[in-house]
């Protein structure tokens, strides 16, 4: 079969030294490049469909397979670009820090970027909430990515045979459509299942979010019906996941995991029951309970994500850190972790690198004394070295602990503080939620439990747990901004005693430490529920002017710099969207209000 390749556009990889490797590359290039293998037929079939009472003879399935072997082989791309790889290959620093790093880590308060230079990209990023617009399309890649990949695999016509392999690849899809509408709000939703090359219509949050719970339960319905398969199908598709898939860690033992994909399923619909909750939440109690009554992740082994133990590669943070000086801790981070005493403020972050020197008073915070992060919305300074530019001074991580930590999909312990919530809102989540709240905790670590028995967070998980009241915690900038007394006013102990909101705050700031650095969900839960609490965001002015002191940055605008896409948004996105194309305009799920 004659073999097309299909370039969007070159990448000009050069190397990478301290610097951004931003800076050597066509900024935005990350994201409207795909390298594809594809056979020159175009099909669109009907990817909500998949028909799993039928079965194939051996020779139509031995037939199916062979004819989608370009295809499946995009599935692993896909895979990849869900957690910040490209073209096939591993996440790694520079997709990842388009996907990530640039934007949704500073939203979520998490991270900051410390140099306001990107010079050979000839732009800035002046603060936090500052758009730049080569960049503000970044977060939009990994779905843009997965899809290009997986939607000609999910609209071939071989693939019903294998309706397995559809159902897994259509999961794949539903997790980037998830991710993608929770960004900025409504896209062509509709259309690119359909595979179209030019789509015209944005489709509204309630469209998507009811379209992915719909495939989510057929998914499911389908990979249950899996067991009652012979035995030589079951060893083709086996045979197929082992070849294609990464995600499931089933795949180190040979095995096909498909309980694990089960369980990824209902906790993606989990996820998103737990997002509509202030919208609808009869709706949300419905999918919520259904998630758990069919299976959720039980356990660290049926996590799934991309893990370097299959796939071998060091997580981007680590060259964005530590390499390229890209990254610093936010100083709400550090407040929130500091108050709490949390275990990754004993052996996960460096103290400061180098002299700093208050340029007001002249004090000096002499090197390796203390954690210490940037305020979020800081407005830095040039330079990409600790030499050239103090803010490159703040605190790092240290490697060892992130090298080989897994990028999940829907973590464990996520899953367990979603139950937590289900269960104080008094939804049939299967236990408590203190049993659910304390099983989150203590599976919190960002380390890969294979080598939870390497790292120190277990020693220190015990007295964590029993923490009644915050420590007292002013953050000093040792740069001379104001002093912040820490805004955490809660402890980490359960205390059934305590009032709903309480509970829910305690729940909803020990899932965000746990989160991280996944910064997508952990700004959801942000936006929903106003927890965990942090430091107002400084120069909310730098963005759109849409946000004042003390409001947070709500979406990530669309923005399209080309005339076709700019008549998408006007003809259609903006009423799907319920409002203007800024960063201060609410999603649908995003009500505001109390949350109980």
């Amino acid at each position: 079969m004659k073999l097309n390749l299909y370039f969007a556009s070159a990448l000009m990889l050069g190397a990478c030294s301290l610097q951004s490797c931003l800076d050597y590359d066509n900024p935005g290039a990350e994201f409207n490049s795909l390298q594809t293998q594809e056979s020159p037929e175009k099909h669109q079939g009907n990817v909500d469909k998949i028909d799993f009472s039928k079965l194939a003879t051996q020779e139509e399935v031995a037939e199916a397979l062979e004819a989608l072997k370009i295809n499946l082989g995009q599935s692993k791309t896909a895979q990849y670009y869900l957690r910040g790889g490209k073209d096939g290959k591993t996440p790694a620093a520079h997709a990842y820090q388009f996907q990530y790093n640039l934007g949704i880590d500073a939203y979520a308060q998490y991270l900051v970027v410390p140099h306001k230079d990107f010079p050979y990209s000839n732009t800035t990023l002046t603060s936090s909430y500052n758009i730049s617009e080569k960049f503000n399309g970044g977060p939009h890649g990994g779905y843009g990515g997965a899809k290009n990949a997986l939607m000609p695999l999910l609209n071939h016509p071989m693939i019903d045979r294998v309706p397995e392999l559809k159902a897994i690849n259509l999961l794949y899809y539903c997790l980037a459509a998830q991710e993608r509408a929770d960004l900025s709000g409504p896209f062509s939703y509709l259309e690119d299942k359909q595979n179209s090359e030019n789509p015209t219509i944005y489709n509204d949050l309630p469209t998507i979010y009811n379209g992915i719970v719909s495939n989510l339960n057929t998914i499911v319905a389908c990979l249950k019906n899996y067991e009652t398969r012979p035995d030589w199908y079951k060893q083709e598709i086996a045979k197929a996941l082992n070849q294609y898939n990464v995600t499931s860690r089933a795949k180190l033992m040979g095995k096909p995991g498909i309980e694990s994909y089960i369980a990824l399923a209902n906790s993606l619909k989990l996820r998103m029951a737990m997002h509509i909750v202030k919208v609808n939440p009869t709706l949300a109690k419905q999918w919520a309970e259904e998630a758990v009554a069919s299976g959720v992740v039980e356990r660290v082994e049926d996590q799934q994500g991309i893990f370097q133990l299959i796939s071998g590669f060091s997580h981007p943070l680590v060259e964005l850190a530590n390499s390229w000086n890209d990254t610093r801790m936010s100083a709400s981070f550090e407040s929130l972790l500091m108050s709490l005493d949390h275990p990754m403020t004993k052996y996960f972050w460096k103290k400061n690198s180098l002299d700093i020197k208050n340029p007001r008073t002249g004090e000096v915070l002499e090197k390796d004394q203390r954690i210490v992060g940037i305020r979020t919305g800081t407005r830095v300074k040039d330079g990409q070295s600790p030499e050239s530019n103090e803010y490159e001074r703040y605190s790092s991580f240290n490697s060892d602990p992130i090298a080989e930590a897994p990028l999940y999909f829907v973590k464990y312990a996520e899953v367990c503080f979603l139950r937590a919530e289900g269960a104080l809102r008094g939804w049939n989540m299967g236990g408590t939620a203190e049993h659910f709240y304390n099983e989150g905790v203590r599976h919190s670590y960002f380390e890969d439990p294979e080598n939870l028995n390497y790292s120190e967070f277990p020693q220190y998980i015990d007295e964590y747990l029993k923490k009644e009241q915050p420590t007292p915690y002013v953050q000093k900038d040792p740069m001379g901004g104001e002093d912040w007394a820490s805004v955490t006013k809660i402890g980490v102990k359960w205390n059934e005693a305590d009032d709903r909101e309480v509970k829910l705050e305690k729940i909803i700031t020990q899932k965000y430490i746990a989160l991280f650095p996944l910064s997508t969900e952990a700004w959801a839960e942000l936006r929903r529920t106003g927890y965990p609490k942090l430091f107002p965001v400084l120069n909310p002015e730098d963005g759109d002017g849409t946000l004042d002191y003390g409001d947070i940055i709500r979406r990530v605008p669309w923005l399209p710099t080309d005339p076709q896409g700019q008549a998408i948004v006007d003809r259609s996105g903006l009423h799907a969207l319920g409002g203007a194309d800024f960063q201060g305009t609410r999603l649908w799920w995003d009500v505001p209000g109390p949350n109980f």
